[in-house]
């Protein structure tokens, strides 16, 4: 007959479970920051977004009405390596809570061998022989569990359950930080493009200018020094067209990267840039908390050194390891499964470390330091976060004033150059006054093209900060 363990086994073996609840370390709760009760920069003309009001939604390049551009973002999604890695990551991050969890559980393991003896009972002639004397078969089953008596499993598992959603949220910002690279680097192509063409049509126009200077000089009404000006100018128009297209080709060669092409794969025609940046619905500053993936990202790592904090301290208390054994042994298979065969062990080991030269100390504090500096990023984050959609506003503001001043300056510029060409053929004015306002001409409808691409870029900068449609919940999905 088989005796039951001790009572006193099971009875330390039930005390363990029920004190098992026990969580040492704090508890997390979410830094407290000072939020703004609006934006600084939005000034009349921006409206606040409200609940019926539509959001910027997760592909919010749509909001420009561009082909070309939703075609290249749906391309950087799926073929974009840093992306790729961020999700690789992200899925490691996620296997790894799911390793902390086995910590709960007790490990089992099993043996199973066959051993065959024999004796030699001398080693001289005559009588040198082997003599079998048995098999022994042996089929074991060994368990060992320590209990998660002081909450130590719970925050490694809290730990990296919290890493995981930080690396969701770093998935998110890579993703939108991409998304919206491509974005500015397409509005800043577009740019150059406009710049190209306002180029060529110098050159025409100042081809045009030559002609005439060369057929005033053939009349006698003009110094040759002229035609050397006009000449001149010509050249240089041309050069700065050519100059341009390296321009165009370090961009067009950074969005190949993007899509995850080589550059000599990838290139496309020169098309005209918008006008007019869409409409941005933003947000309160509050709701910028919960939209943000750098943001999240940041809050979700203070929550990881938060349950760092409980590993630490859990180290200070003992470690209960219960282990359970049994299985048969016997001269034979045909007698392994009978019960004078059977055997089992059950036993428990409480386990305290008594020196450790300040180890343990040592690593709380460090895990409290750590803390601390998360929760001064997050903050930090946040802060930037701010920033950067009150820079965009500004931005977006002061730009709408400028291309409007602009577009002004540009109109005058145009007809002074009128006024000056004129007067040069009526004779009143020199080839000097033509060539300055030739430049001026240029400059003023360069600078126009300019304050158009800045504010498609701020647009996408602002789209960008506001955290491109993204919500902080998508993260427990």
């Amino acid at each position: 007959m088989i005796n039951p363990p001790h009572k006193m086994t099971w009875s330390l073996i039930i005390t363990c479970l029920l004190s098992s609840s026990c969580t040492v370390g704090p508890n997390y709760v979410k830094p407290s920051m000072v939020i703004p009760a609006h934006y600084k920069e939005a000034r009349k003309g921006w409206k606040v977004a409200t609940p019926q009001d539509e959001n910027i939604q997760g592909e919010w390049w749509t909001i420009f009405h561009d082909a070309e551009l939703d075609a290249l973002e749906l391309l950087l999604n799926n073929a974009n390596q840093t992306i790729i890695a961020a999700e690789a990551n992200y899925r490691r991050a996620c296997w790894l809570v799911n390793q902390a969890r086995a910590n709960y559980f007790p490990t089992v393991s099993g043996v199973a061998s066959i051993i065959r003896q024999t004796t030699l009972p001398t080693l001289f002639p005559p009588h040198f022989k082997f003599t079998e004397t048995g098999t022994t078969d042996t089929l074991l089953l060994n368990s060992a569990w320590e209990p998660d008596i002081w909450g130590g499993v719970r925050r490694l598992v809290e730990s990296k359950t919290a890493g995981a959603k930080a690396n969701a949220a770093l998935l998110a910002a890579t993703r939108l930080s991409a998304q919206a690279s491509l974005a500015q680097f397409y509005f800043e192509l577009r740019t150059i493009d406009e710049d190209q063409a306002l180029l060529d049509a110098t050159v025409v126009n100042y081809q045009q200018a030559l002609q005439i200077v060369k057929e005033s000089f053939n009349s006698g009404h003009a110094a040759y020094s002229d035609v050397a000006q006009a000449q001149s100018q010509l050249e240089t128009a041309k050069a700065q067209a050519t100059h341009n297209g390296i321009n165009r080709a370090k961009y067009e060669h950074a969005i190949a990267i993007l899509i995850g092409k080589p550059p000599a794969y990838f290139s496309f025609k020169a098309k005209h840039l918008p006008l007019t940046p869409p409409r941005i619905p933003i947000q309160i500053p509050s709701a910028l908390l919960e939209r943000r993936p750098d943001v999240a990202q940041a809050e979700r790592q203070v929550a990881q050194a938060n349950a760092q904090i409980g590993i630490a301290i859990s180290a200070y208390f003992p470690t209960l390891l219960l282990s359970a054994s049994g299985g048969f042994q016997t001269n034979g298979f045909a007698t392994l499964l009978s019960a004078p065969t059977k055997s089992w062990a059950i036993g428990a080991r409480l386990a305290e470390t008594i020196f450790d030269a300040g180890y343990r100390k040592a690593t709380k504090q460090a895990a409290y330091a750590n803390y601390e500096a998360t929760v001064a990023s997050y903050r930090q984050t946040v802060l930037v976060a701010f920033q950067e959609v009150e820079d965009n506003l500004a931005a977006l503001n002061i730009l709408q004033s400028e291309a409007t001043q602009q577009k002004q300056a540009e109109i005058s510029a145009r007809l002074a150059l009128k006024l000056v060409m004129d007067g040069y053929k009526a004779g009143t004015n020199t080839y000097s006054d033509v060539i300055l306002a030739q430049t001026n001409a240029y400059s003023a409808e360069k600078a126009t093209i300019d304050v158009y691409g800045l504010r498609m870029t701020a647009a996408v900068g602002l789209i960008k900060a506001l955290g491109g449609g993204w919500e902080v919940h998508s993260i427990d999905k």
